[in-house]
Parts: structure tokens; C-alpha cells; sequence
């Protein structure tokens, strides 16, 4: 493929994960090539300019396989931003200038996507490195550079959304599971606590979510039951509800 960027045009990523307590996002340092130094404003989402005949879709896979190493992985687009002023800082607009060798970009029309993955299965990349790629709690997200903080937040908000609706948490799970860390995860998303008694009375009325007769080792409290996410027999059944879980 062709690899003459558009200067117009890019992607940015949201990447979502889940370490069994809190929610993070993955941030990248963009001076750290230059510099080594890491503070608040040199911070970003991985991103990029998409590349002249390149679908937006294969953008965002291209960006997160570079970042994640990862592929076939929960990606979704949810908003554009393209505010004329979006750019209106100096200092920015002249590292964007450098970085992608077009002198003459004055503006750019930014394709916001989300991404949700298992932290164990991503994995340093040579990008991820030169970029001092690292996780950062959501709670907790210093300013960012352009409108990033506003990227990340409206992706949270349709991360939100979509939890109510689709089985988004599965993405983000170990493929086995125990209840306690689907329920952490759901309070973690929506933010705010729920009632360990109707929310595992709801759980084990889903004919989707399957116990197994394993449990968790290498723990030191009681090992929980062990559960699966059935996604054939959720497509067969979602038609006949309106909502997930909670």
C-alpha cells in the first residue's frame, strides 16, 4: 500500500482496559522520543493521519495493532471531531507539522473510535516503546494534548451506553471469570456501586453466562466459581430482551 499520509484527515483510539479494580485508557507520550521527559501536556491517544486510500476502519486496526500488537479485537467509531479551532495551539500544531512533514496543515478533521481489550493480552510493540506507551487510570487522566481529554470523554460516555445495552464487558474480561469481577466491572463503567444480591439473582437468570465447575486459583481468600460468556446463545436470545444486566 501506498503510505502518503492525507494531512487532513486522522484516527484517534480510545483503547479501554480492565485490571480487576480500575478502568485505563492507554496513553502515549509523544515527545518521549526526543526528550525522555513525561509530563502532563506531551500526553495523547494513539493515533495517527490515515494513509491516502487506507478505510478509516483499517486505520484504527492499523493503530492498535501497532500500539497493542493485538488484532480482531471490539473497535467502534462513535463520534467526529472537527472543530476549526481544534488546532489553535502553537505548540501543537507545529509538532503536528513536524511529526507528519506537511507544513501547510492548518486543520484536522479527527474519526474517534473505542477499543476494548484484555490487558493480559496486550503486549509492548516496537511503537508502544518508542512511545512510552502505558495505562493510566480513567479516573485520573492529566490534560492532554489538542482536544483529547474531550475524545477520551465522549468515548467513555458511549462506552457507558453501550454497557447498558450489548455484552461490551466480555471484552474486557478473562475468558473465565468469576461474578465478583463481573460485577466490579460493571460498577467500575457506570460508577456506582450495585446490590450483590439482585445483580447475581439477575446474572444467573442469563442463560448466556454459564458456571463451570472450576474456581479461581493462586488466590488468597475462598477461590470463586468460575463462569463463561456463551456468545452463540446470546445472539440466539437477544431478541426477546431490551437490555444487559443492569
Amino acid at each position: 500500500m501506498d503510505r502518503t499520509l492525507n494531512p487532513y484527515i486522522s484516527v484517534d483510539c480510545v483503547i479501554f482496559g480492565f485490571d480487576g479494580e480500575k478502568l485505563q485508557v492507554l496513553l502515549i507520550n509523544r515527545d518521549k522520543q526526543n526528550s525522555g521527559i513525561k509530563t502532563g501536556n506531551r500526553l495523547k491517544l494513539p493515533g495517527d493521519l490515515i494513509i491516502k486510500g487506507e478505510p478509516l476502519n483499517e486505520s484504527a486496526q492499523r493503530i492498535l495493532k501497532e500500539y497493542t500488537g493485538l488484532e480482531n479485537i471490539y473497535l467502534k467509531q462513535y463520534s467526529v471531531f472537527d472543530n476549526p479551532e481544534r488546532l489553535s495551539n502553537e505548540e501543537n500544531l507545529n509538532w503536528l507539522r513536524k511529526k507528519s512533514g506537511f507544513t501547510d496543515i492548518y486543520r484536522v478533521v479527527t474519526i474517534a473510535y473505542y477499543s476494548l481489550i484484555n490487558l493480559d493480552m496486550s503486549r509492548r510493540t516496537e511503537l508502544s516503546i518508542v512511545y512510552d506507551a502505558r495505562w493510566y487510570p480513567v479516573e485520573n487522566i492529566p490534560e492532554l494534548i489538542f482536544d483529547h481529554n474531550e475524545i477520551l470523554e465522549s468515548g467513555l460516555l458511549n462506552l457507558r451506553k453501550g454497557f447498558l445495552t450489548d455484552p461490551l464487558c466480555f471484552e474486557l474480561l478473562p475468558t473465565k471469570f468469576t461474578l465478583n469481577q463481573l460485577q466490579k466491572l460493571y460498577e467500575v463503567i457506570l460508577g456506582f456501586e450495585l446490590d450483590n444480591r439482585n445483580f447475581r439473582k439477575k446474572v444467573n437468570r442469563l442463560e448466556y453466562i454459564i458456571p463451570l465447575n472450576e474456581r479461581q486459583t493462586g488466590v488468597t481468600h475462598k477461590p470463586a466459581r468460575l463462569y463463561i460468556f456463551d456468545r452463540e446463545k446470546y445472539d440466539d436470545l437477544k431478541k426477546d430482551h431490551t437490555g444487559f444486566i443492569v
